[in-house]
């Protein structure tokens, strides 16, 4: 899902070039963990499904597979650039804000959304919004990043190279807290679907400490962010520079925020 900023902009646009290239990282990276909760749940043919902030094509897609040509899927976000073309036969595409629009119509099986709530400024009521549109038994699956549980680009910080990568990171999570996300939302998930009347909450967290869609990430998102970067104060063009050098080396062992996806079932 785009990230936006107090001043009407994105952070992270879909719109720009590299968010296609961002969300193809992503899915490599937690498509797996995804979809090992989506079928442990026992989604399957015929079942209704809702991708919240849905982003790229991939989880969309994912869940048509499951759900067949007698199921369907509605696929929404603010900014649809992405996943338009996926319309058609099981799947529904909508240009939707889950914390201001009515939830799409008629009940679902389940709802999902991944990397989405830790952006969104109302998250109470997006998750209220989203609760709303379970049918009776439906599950809520919902996984966020904890930047905070887990703060470093490089967690083993070895040389100068991790140094300046982790100052880099640190002030993309400087970015990210200005324009409202919470960095230590992740955490939260598991308490906030019980408060909500979820029952069979379970949680678990994922994150990769060293892997080439880690690098490919990294450089997508310090290309899209380098101009509030340096706007900000928070580095200079020399050393994204440097920065980007290191990491087109392939040697550095980038890691991402932990992802917990916590799970639990409308009574």
């Amino acid at each position: 899902m785009a990230e936006h900023d107090t001043e009407g902009r994105y952070l992270l646009d879909n719109q720009q070039s590299e968010a296609g290239i961002r969300f193809g990282a992503l899915a490599e990276l937690f498509d797996p963990v995804t979809f090992r909760h989506v079928d442990a749940l026992g989604i399957g043919a015929g079942m209704r499904c809702w991708e919240v902030g849905a982003g790229g094509p991939s989880v969309p897609l994912g869940l048509a597979e499951r759900v067949g040509p007698t199921g369907s899927v509605v696929a929404t976000d603010i900014d649809v650039s992405w996943t338009k073309d996926i319309a058609g036969g099981a799947i529904e595409v909508l240009s939707h804000d889950v914390a201001a629009d009515p939830p799409p119509a008629g009940g679902f099986d389940l709802v999902h959304a991944r990397l989405v709530l830790v952006h969104v400024t109302d998250r109470a009521e997006a998750l209220r919004r989203m609760i709303q549109a379970l049918r009776p038994g439906g599950r809520l699956l919902l996984e966020d990043a904890d930047p905070k549980l887990q703060p470093l680009l490089c967690p083993d910080e070895s040389g100068p190279e991790e140094r300046l990568a982790n100052r880099l990171r640190n002030g993309f999570r400087t970015l990210m807290a200005a324009r409202g996300a919470d960095l230590a939302y992740g955490r939260t998930l598991p308490r906030m679907l019980r408060e909500a009347g979820l029952s069979d909450v379970q949680a678990d967290a994922y994150f990769p400490i060293t892997s080439p869609a880690c690098t490919i990430l990294e450089d997508a998102t310090v290309r899209q962010i380098r101009p509030l970067l340096i706007e900000h104060g928070l580095a200079t063009d020399e050393e994204i520079d440097r920065h980007l050098a290191n990491v087109a080396t392939g040697r550095l062992d980038l890691a991402t925020a932990p992802m917990i996806s916590a799970w639990g079932r409308r009574p």
